[in-house]
C-alpha cells in the first residue's frame, strides 16, 4: 500500500496565494504529484429594502426574446475560459490582436492569450467558423468557464 506524502509547506503557500489574489482554487502539479487547494467561499447575505407601496398597478409591456440579454458562455459557439487568469488579444502591447470581429478563424487558431501564474497559455478556437464577438479587453481578469469570443 503506498502512502500519500503530503507538503503541508506547499499548502500553506499555495492558501496564502489564495487569501493574497482572492483566488477561490489553485492547483500545481509536477510529474505525478498533484495539490489542489479549494476556499470555500462564504455566501454573502445582501439586505433586502422593503418594496415601496405602488398606487396603481403598471401594465406590463412584453419583450420581445431578442432584447432579453442571454448569457454569452450558454451560446453554442462560446469558447470559454478553461482557467482563472488575465486575458491577452495581442502577444505584446506593440502587436495587432490574434482576431478580430467578423474574421474568419480556423480550427486551433490562436485566439488570445490568458495569463495565469506568469505562465501565458494559449486558448485555440475549437473549430473553424467566424469570430461575431469578442467578450473581453486585453488585460481583463477571466474566471474558469467565463465566455471570451463567441464563434459562429
Amino acid at each position: 500500500m503506498s502512502r500519500l506524502l503530503v507538503d503541508a509547506d506547499a499548502i500553506r503557500a499555495l492558501a496564502e496565494i489564495l487569501t493574497d489574489t482572492g483566488l477561490t482554487e489553485i492547483e500545481i502539479a509536477e510529474k505525478d504529484n498533484r495539490i489542489r487547494v479549494v476556499r470555500a467561499v462564504a455566501p454573502v447575505a445582501h439586505a433586502v429594502p422593503a418594496p415601496a407601496p405602488v398606487a396603481a398597478p403598471v401594465p406590463v409591456t412584453p419583450v420581445a426574446p431578442a432584447a432579453v440579454a442571454a448569457d454569452p458562455s450558454k451560446h453554442p459557439g462560446a469558447v470559454t475560459s478553461p482557467m482563472v487568469g488575465v486575458a491577452y488579444l495581442a502577444p505584446d502591447p506593440s502587436s495587432p490582436p490574434f482576431v478580430t470581429e467578423g474574421q474568419q478563424v480556423s480550427a486551433g487558431q490562436t485566439l488570445l492569450l490568458i495569463e495565469a501564474m506568469k505562465t501565458f497559455n494559449q486558448i485555440k478556437a475549437p473549430r473553424a467558423g467566424t469570430l461575431s464577438k469578442v467578450l473581453v479587453q486585453s488585460g481583463d481578469p477571466v474566471e474558469f468557464g467565463e465566455a471570451l469570443v463567441i464563434i459562429e
